[in-house]
């Protein structure tokens, strides 16, 4: 069974450096599973990789989306999947790269989750009732019908939540329950998973600084140019954190240090959510990453693969 390689962690972890650095050395290539960098403008706020620091190693599952359009866990396993079979065709290495978690069980485990179709006269309504009532509302009326679900999404992933409730009220199964008992096929590759792991301090205060560097790379203006070309609220986009809590500025209802600090905690609070998620890889050789560059993680890789 051909191999393919996957380096997961939360965000600001050093995942896209540790990947490039590994391609270098495995003749890989980079397959992204980060389901906003898939949109094409979300390049500050997303932490995308420029093409200086790609370094000449080919990425793919990157800029293929306008903001705008919707795209699904099935949606990126077929295409992720394509991509993969192609590289190894061409006898380069794939080397998966992301933290979504969701992405990477479609893909790595093989798991097949029934989707709904994009549009549904339900999901109109869920999205209507979302601009009358808001967030907590929303939330507040997924948790009364699936506490499971409501506590493992955020009340302020809209998308999520109504996809939750559209599936829930649609069959009359939690959706969470749904999830539990999703196929899951035997892989046609065999991914190996390298976790990086930061003290929690440490991935804090790389986050903080990230979040700074952000701004003073214009995140300001890719987020306002973002919302002048038809922010909607109901987009997978417009979930990304740091560009949603800078809608508040914009509007004049808050300072600019008070967004930022927002971003800051909002990411924060979504590493966390992703750590939690990842942990339940236990199949995953895990790298303890404190004072170790990107090459010598890459390094290390290299020897467990």
């Amino acid at each position: 069974m051909q191999k393919v390689c996957v380096v997961f962690g939360p965000t600001a972890s050093g995942k896209s450096s540790v990947a490039i650095a590994l391609a270098h050395l495995l003749d890989g290539e980079v397959v992204s599973a980060d389901s906003m960098q898939l949109y094409r403008g979300l390049d500050i706020g997303t932490a995308k990789v420029t093409e200086e620091e790609m370094q000449g190693i080919l990425h793919h599952m990157i800029d293929i989306l306008e903001p705008s359009q919707k795209f699904s866990v099935a949606e990126f396993k077929s295409q992720a999947l394509l991509v993969i079979a192609d590289i190894l065709a061409r006898g380069k290495t794939p080397i998966v790269c992301g933290g979504t978690g969701l992405y990477l069980d479609a893909l790595v485990r093989n798991i097949s989750f029934d989707e709904t179709p994009h549009e549904s006269p339900l999901r109109e309504e869920l999205f209507a009732e979302h601009a009358q009532k808001g967030n907590v509302w929303m939330h507040a009326k997924l948790e009364a019908l699936d506490p499971a679900s409501a506590s493992a999404i955020h009340a302020n992933n809209v998308k999520r939540v109504i996809r939750a409730l559209e599936v829930t009220l649609q069959t009359g199964i939690p959706f969470s329950k749904q999830k539990q008992t999703a196929v899951e096929l035997p892989s046609p590759y065999q991914f190996q998973l390298f976790g990086l792991v930061h003290k929690r301090e440490v991935l804090y205060a790389r986050i903080d600084s990230r979040v700074d560097l952000m701004f003073a790379q214009g995140l300001l203006e890719e987020a306002s140019k973002f919302m002048q070309d038809g922010f909607a609220s109901e987009t997978t986009a417009a979930q990304a954190i740091g560009y949603k809590e800078l809608i508040a500025f914009f509007e004049g209802k808050q300072t600019i240090e008070e967004a930022k600090e927002r971003i800051k905690m909002e990411t924060r609070r979504y590493a966390k959510r992703q750590i939690t998620w990842m942990k339940r890889y236990t199949d995953a050789f895990w790298i303890d990453c404190l004072d170790l560059r990107a090459e010598e993680i890459a390094q290390l890789i290299v020897k467990a693969f």
